[in-house]
């Protein structure tokens, strides 16, 4: 049974390029206002089963949020049809359905009875959405006072607790603090378990990977791929890390990039073929390829590899090798390599620092002089934080 049905749905936009600006300019400008047509959607055809988790993903203007609007009511399809059965409730863009002028406790009421609940069962559940939203100090001031993450508080809080079986949540929870998307995210967890149908629209897809039974994937307004979680958020990965490998590459040609000769600094990453590439995979192969200064090159180190991120906490530390230093693709000719199998770096840019140890070489200095910067990139999955941890689940058997 399918709590919402979207079938062949398209809907179109008009822009106009020459709109009048001013009662004058509509009665001397001849002709109809110029426009262009522009469609948001295209014969998107979508089933949500009763009781599931659905995710929209895909790059801003794909037409996520126009489909979300169109499954709420608030957008009309020019063509097709959206059937939906049950109780909607939607958290579509910040501050929807507040008034400034009212305060928190007014809005709490209006938004309330704008999703068909009376007053008498607003008085039931109010308590419990001025608690979930935190803000019991500021429910009697004005809304036009608030923050914008005392928006999505209040509106999530009013959205949650009016008994949804439909709930409609765009990528608005994302304005709030840590300590409130986790209560959000655990609400929503809630709510999938007691059947509620949810629709969530998010560029985080960790999330859209937890808490989501589909996923659609659109790009220019049509659909992509629909399907089990990993598999959608995986080919959308590809195609994004495709993207991006290309951008960074027509960005160097653009900028007249020329080797130059060799640095200490100078780094790059490489498949096991030798093949520079733009960025590392999470749970992939890949390597470092390391330059080396002529003095060190010239004598017998033992080298580490230490990881931190941007802020400067560190990940972690390689163990102390010695690598033989061999000519290289650089103009000095040599270079070492570090070798991740698999890399269990999540999603992010991080900088390498080498420390060499033996010969004559200051360990402070060389730390300083052989730092680098790299990327990761997600592609088969989407791990939480800044390691993907390698383990085995096992049956206990109580022993």
């Amino acid at each position: 049974m399918n709590a919402i049905e979207v079938q062949d749905v398209s809907k179109r936009f008009r822009l106009y390029t020459d709109r009048p600006g001013s009662l004058k300019q509509l009665f001397t400008k001849f002709g109809l206002p110029k426009y262009d047509d522009f469609w948001a959607v295209r014969n998107v055809t979508l089933d949500v089963e009763n009781a599931s988790v659905s995710g929209l993903i895909g790059h801003n203007g794909c037409g996520k949020s126009t489909l979300l609007r169109m499954m709420a009511g608030i957008h009309f399809p020019t063509s097709g049809t959206v059937a939906t059965k049950g109780r909607i409730s939607a958290l579509l863009e910040l501050g929807a359905g507040f008034h400034p002028e009212l305060t928190g406790r007014e809005n709490v009421y209006l938004n309330a009875s704008i999703l068909g609940l009376s007053r008498k069962q607003t008085d039931l559940i109010f308590d419990r959405i001025v608690d979930f939203s935190g803000l019991s100090a500021f429910i009697d001031s004005p809304v036009k006072h608030y923050s914008s993450g005392m928006y999505v508080r209040l509106g999530f809080s009013v959205a949650v607790h009016v008994d949804p079986q439909i709930l409609l949540v765009d990528e608005v929870i994302a304005v709030g603090d840590e300590d409130f998307q986790r209560r959000c995210l655990d609400h929503l967890a809630g709510l999938k378990a007691s059947g509620v149908t949810i629709v969530l629209v998010s560029h985080n897809l960790g999330v859209i990977g937890d808490l989501c039974d589909q996923v659609t994937w659109m790009d220019h307004g049509v659909v992509r791929e629909i399907g089990e979680p990993t598999w959608v958020i995986s080919q959308y990965l590809q195609e994004v890390n495709a993207a991006e490998s290309e951008r960074l590459r027509l960005e160097a040609e653009a900028a007249g990039f020329v080797p130059a000769p060799a640095k200490p600094t100078e780094s790059e990453m490489v498949d096991d073929s030798g093949t520079a590439i733009e960025f590392g995979i999470t749970g992939q192969p890949v390597n470092l390829r390391i330059a080396l200064p002529d003095h060190l090159a010239s004598e017998e180190h033992t080298y580490s590899l230490l990881i931190q991120t941007e802020s400067g906490v560190v990940v972690g530390e390689t163990e102390l090798s010695m690598p033989l230093a061999r000519s290289g693709p650089f103009p000095n000719g040599y270079t070492i390599r570090c070798r991740f199998d698999p890399l269990l770096l999540g999603p992010g840019v991080y900088e390498g620092r080498v420390r060499v140890l033996g010969g004559e070489t200051h360990r402070g200095e060389a730390m300083r002089d052989l730092s680098f910067p790299f990327r990761v990139r997600a592609e088969s999955s989407v791990p939480g934080g800044m390691l993907r941890l390698p383990a085995t689940w096992l049956e206990d058997n109580g022993q």
